[in-house]
């Protein structure tokens, strides 16, 4: 069936900002649509909220809206774009919502918008837990013992039923509707967690409703990814299994594809319940992600679970295979069917053809819980990871190794790589191997050494003895090349998975030793491609993974090559905006008619998308496997300078073994982290610098606070992310955190600064060709210094500062861009304190705001930067000054807290923040106030406000509690502040203190519904009193928009005068570029 030709304009509904539970996979989903749909002719119109990605540059859609992703906004944006159909499929949960929100309100019927992809009965399906289970039971599928509850007491009566049926009361699986990477669900032991769980499972769900279920703990647990079209033609395009057993979220668990414990029957009848799914449910264009589990000891199967759309798998099924889901479901969307769509791969097979891989494919979950000491780091249904690294390999002792030292946790395979886990007794190895958790992998090897049987093993944790055997195998390998180290056999050690660091740790020599006696033997890497087809057919796409075969299938050619390293996994610190940047390295470079190479190990991106780059290598960003790439390719040149810290760790290593690294050097890179020679450096351009020092040992660092007196700003040299960086302020906090930090980097001391109160920050990011240096925007903090940039709101154009400061500004930035020697970018930040501009830190390299400067400004620096750093000019590239944007652009943070229930939400030094989104309006309190909307923290227009603040603050906060009070708002307080608001003629009603036991007090009202807002600014940073730490983890929780410093209440305040005053409208970003360009 050809292309439908009655739809001419197709919204599609992208996925809003990224957060735990939906990545950015969903962003490598939309860009295959827009890219699909325009192919087709289509005029696509976009929505996302998402500054960071791609997709939200002006070419990917025709018509590109960076608003909030709520029903109200998309009503807007549908009135006045009048589209004739809506693709809901591939925005994650967050598009599958909104698209069903209108669906209910009737605004898709009254407009005329027809719903292509799934159909609103099949969606319904999917998600409505009542609904699916029904459908199953139609079916002959068997399911889970459960009930749908709306109400505890409901809950309760299913708990028993279940009971009744099974035999046992506990465990329960608590799952809520509509909810993404398991939000709010849980694994319930006693009626006590029973009800917190379901009470929280109810709030946090649209439509009040959760299922709850028989435990299947221990059980194996399966994925498959499905496609199916109008004419019935269905295909597996990936079977996927989770080394976890149930009891772990698919996205927090280690995974394996294709399966590998399942029986070809097995495999058979999965795949048959799979079509049977798909068709019952009714998902005619398009892919489906279906989850199963088994009982290993009746061989029992189990639906869980059904996603009608586009899943987080996805991506990794599509990386993995070669076959772009995204793109043919959004082919499918508009009525082709499969067999009518040719294979990108082959190009020769239709994309009804089934792919299949002969070599094995694992997927790692990346957690950050050292960002949140206080969160429960065990792994259970509800989702904490941000983020996954995935490998491929010949074998699954291979892929596992190489996906382990794929993490950025300083790892590099399964062990023997000198990190040692600290193990305190045997029941402390047994608790850590009985409850899932991030470090889980790495026990199993502990008790390997520690003489546990793989049936021991498999009896505690569940998991497939055939795992267990093969991660033995590794573990007894290691013994073999102790042995063996005068003659070691390093093919079987490369096999096996083991990279040049752990042999050289396991025979007491240094890597380029190893890698040199290696050569030595002829033992180097081959590279083969992803085919789809197991070898079946060609590949056109040059698509690669290293092995140590016999076969090698890299392709010459007279092309000059510039090879671009990727940031690796996604993680808090080193999010998808480093990913935008190496995306538009490849565009750039690829029209300077050179061939690009990227280098990744992240499934989740575009990066790593088979057509963004001319040759794609899925590899580990490690010292020994980049060269390597290197040594089989011989690029010209190789960006470091684009994928956040991960590349830039390597420059050094890489630079001194040949490889030529262009743009900005990484010896000036180098040298804006050498304290001295930038303290120098700022001297000699006559800038300030807060006064500093550099310590190595407790005595030092307090010698140093003396001199330059408290408040300090401590933290170890060379973090990304902020990392263990906090603001001390008195000896005995600099004491502890030296005793617990100077472990954060043994190799570089700690540097102490003097803390800058109550100063602006502000960020810059310029760029430079050596000659010429161009400001692309100076962005105004929200929130002062002091709160990690990555963290804070901040604004493009400055709002509050003089015309002399960003004159100022901008010539320190030129000149500090020249001093040292940038080719490409670099971002400062300052610091502004009564007229006074100081340095906060340069670092000549992309950052995390380029996507959100590119996208205010119009122009996409990141793609001039890689050709300037290919020795263009940026006169010749026509951008020679500054453009100064008529509208606000305001970029906010958006954070996990409410995956770590009773975390504080303060934000400090160190980053927390997971994404973020961008709000857009020539009004700078609108501007705000849909940045705040987007976050999904919608800000009140009326209500009850609770006040409570520190001492430091009380004074200097009542011209904005007034602005509260003016607006209508019903103030609430405790003692100390409301004395100052009454002092100051404000009424302001009392609530009692938490530690005064008596009610009712701010929780009560919180859990009552009846606060709208909360302004809370805590007493100390290092160790908030724990009533605090209760009435914002709460009030989060509760969905109520808290703010922990007074400079976001006062731009809250204003964003609220503007919703009162003015309409919301919305724009696009093409009609804001074309007023300024």
């Amino acid at each position: 069936m050809p292309k439908d030709t009655s739809l001419n304009k197709i919204l599609l509904i992208g996925s809003g900002p990224i957060v735990i539970g939906q990545g950015c996979e969903f962003d490598y989903s939309g860009v295959q649509a827009c890219k699909a749909l325009k192919e087709e002719g289509y005029t696509v119109i976009l929505v996302n909220s998402n500054p960071a990605t791609i997709m939200t540059d002006p070419e990917f859609a025709d018509r590109t809206y960076i608003e909030p992703v709520t029903p109200e906004i998309v009503e807007k944006i549908i009135l006045r774009e009048k589209p004739d159909a809506l693709l809901p499929t591939l925005g994650g949960q967050t598009g599958l919502n909104t698209a069903m929100e209108l669906v209910r309100r009737g605004v898709l019927e009254k407009n005329d918008v027809k719903l292509i992809g799934a159909n609103a009965d099949a969606i319904e399906k999917g998600e409505d837990r009542l609904a699916f289970k029904e459908a199953m039971i139609k079916i002959g599928l068997d399911i889970p013992q459960s009930g749908v509850a709306h109400t505890l007491e409901e809950a309760n009566l299913i708990a028993k039923e279940i009971s009744k049926k099974t035999g046992k009361r506990f465990p329960l699986i608590i799952r809520p509707a509509y909810t993404l990477g398991g939000s709010g669900g849980g694994i319930a032991y006693n009626s006590e967690e029973y009800e917190e769980i379901v009470n929280r499972g109810l709030d946090m769900s649209p439509v009040t409703e959760v299922l709850v279920e028989e435990s299947l703990l221990g059980w194996k647990e399966f994925e498959m990814e499905v496609m199916r079209d109008r004419k019935d033609n269905c295909v597996v395009i990936c079977s996927i299994e989770n080394l976890d057993p149930m009891g772990v979220h698919t996205g927090d668990s280690i995974t394996v594809a294709p399966t590998q414990t399942l029986t070809d029957k097995e495999y058979q009848i999965m795949r048959d319940a799979s079509f049977a799914v798909i068709r019952e449910i009714g998902v005619e264009t398009g892919g489906s992600n279906i989850q199963f589990s088994m009982c290993p000891e009746t061989g029992r199967m189990i639906v869980i679970e059904m996603n009608p759309r586009v899943s987080r798998s996805s991506a990794l099924a599509s990386k993995a295979t070669g076959f772009p889901i995204a793109k043919i479901a959004a082919k499918l969307a508009v009525g082709y069917t499969l067999d009518e769509l040719p294979n990108d791969i082959t190009r020769e097979t239709p994309a009804s053809f089934e792919p299949t891989i002969d070599y094995c494919v694992v997927k790692i979950p990346r957690f950050t819980f050292e960002k949140f000491p206080s969160a429960d780091p065990s792994l259970t249904t509800q989702m904490k990871s941000v983020g996954e690294a995935m490998s491929i390999g010949r074998t699954f002792k291979d892929a596992m190794q190489k996906a382990l030292r794929s993490l950025e946790t300083g790892r590099f395979g399964f062990g023997a790589d000198g990190k040692k886990l600290k193990v305190e007794g045997k029941d402390h190895l047994l608790s850590k191997l009985a409850v899932p958790n991030a470090e889980r992998i790495f026990y199993l090897r502990e008790a390997f050494k520690e003489g546990m049987s793989v049936q021991e093993m498999y009896d505690i944790t569940g998991i497939d003895p055939w795992f267990l055997n093969q991660l033995e195998t590794i573990c007894k390998h290691e013994e073999t090349i102790q042995s063996t180290k005068d003659d070691i056999d390093f093919r079987t050690a490369k096999k096996y998975g083991f990279s040049d660091r752990q042999i050289a740790h396991l025979t007491d020599q240094t890597e380029i030793q190893v890698r040199e006696s290696r050569k030595g033997k002829g033992i180097q890497p081959t590279y083969r491609l992803v085919d789809t087809c197991a070898a079946e057919f060609e590949a056109f796409t040059p698509y690669y993974y290293s092995t140590y075969g016999d076969e090698n299938e890299t392709r010459d050619g007279d092309t000059n090559k510039i090879m671009i390293l990727g940031g690796g996994p996604n993680r808090i610190g080193q999010g998808i905006e480093f990913d935008y940047c190496c995306v538009h390295a490849a565009f750039a470079l690829k029209e300077l008619g050179y061939e690009t190479i990227m280098v990744n190990s992240n499934p989740e991106t575009v990066s790593t998308d088979y057509d963004t780059s001319d040759k794609l290598y899925f590899e580990p960003l490690t010292f020994e496997d980049v060269l390597n790439i290197y040594e089989a390719e011989t690029p010209s040149g190789t960006i470091v300078q684009f994928g956040g810290q991960t590349p830039l760790n390597l420059a050094a290593g890489l630079e001194s073994n040949g490889v030529k690294v262009i743009g900005t050097s990484p010896k000036s890179i180098e040298q804006a982290e050498d304290r001295k020679f930038f303290s120098a450096l700022l001297d000699e351009l006559n800038l300030k610098q807060a006064d500093a020092g550099t310590a190595t040992s407790v005595e030092e660092a307090l010698e140093i606070a003396k001199k330059i007196s408290y408040p300090v700003l401590v933290r170890p040299s060379f973090v990304l992310g902020g990392r263990a960086m906090v603001i001390v302020y008195d000896d005995q906090e600099l004491k502890s955190y030296m005793t617990s930090a100077v472990e954060a980097s043994p190799e570089r001391p700690v540097l102490v600064d003097r803390f800058l109160e109550d100063a602006t920050e502000v960020d810059v990011d310029v760029i430079s060709d050596g000659d010429d240096s161009v400001v692309g925007a100076i962005m105004e903090h929200i929130e002062q210094a002091g709160i990690h940039s990555g963290d804070s709101a901040c604004v493009i154009p400055p709002f509050s500062l003089s015309e002399k400061i960003k004159i100022e500004i901008a010539d320190a930035a030129k000149a500090l861009a020249k001093k040292l020697e940038v080719r490409g970018l670099m971002n400062i930040q300052f610091a502004v304190k009564d007229e006074e501009l100081f340095v906060i830190e340069v670092n000549p390299r992309a950052s995390r705001t380029v996507p959100f400067v590119s996208k205010t400004i119009g122009v996409p620096l990141a793609k001039l930067a890689a050709k300037v750093m290919a020795g263009e000019k940026l006169k010749d590239l026509g951008f020679t000054k500054e453009i100064n944007p008529e509208h606000y652009s305001v970029k906010e943070a958006v954070f996990p807290f409410v995956k770590f229930p009773g975390t504080d939400i303060v934000l400090g030094p160190e980053m927390k923040a997971t994404g973020e989104v961008m709000g857009i309006d020539a009004d700078l309190g609108m501007a705000f106030a849909k940045s705040q909307m987007a976050a999904s923290s919608p800000l009140p227009t009326e209500g009850n406000v609770f006040i409570s603040l520190k001492d430091r603050d009380k004074e200097k906060a009542i011209d904005i509690i007034k602005e509260y009070h003016d607006l209508g708002f019903n103030l609430f307080s405790t003692e100390g502040t409301a004395k100052v608001i009454e002092d100051a003629g404000i009424p302001v009603t009392r609530l009692f203190k938490l530690a005064e036991k008596r009610r009712p007090n701010v929780l009560d009202m919180i859990k009552n519904g009846e606060l709208n807002f909360v302004i809370n600014t805590p007493s100390t940073e290092r160790s908030p009193r724990a009533d605090e730490v209760k009435i914002r983890s709460l009030a989060v929780a509760n969905s109520i928009p808290v703010m922990t410093n007074l400079r976001a209440a006062k731009a809250s305040a204003l964003a609220i005068r503007s919703l009162k005053s003015i309409k919301t409208e919305v724009k696009t970003i093409q009609e804001f570029h074309s007023e300024i360009l």
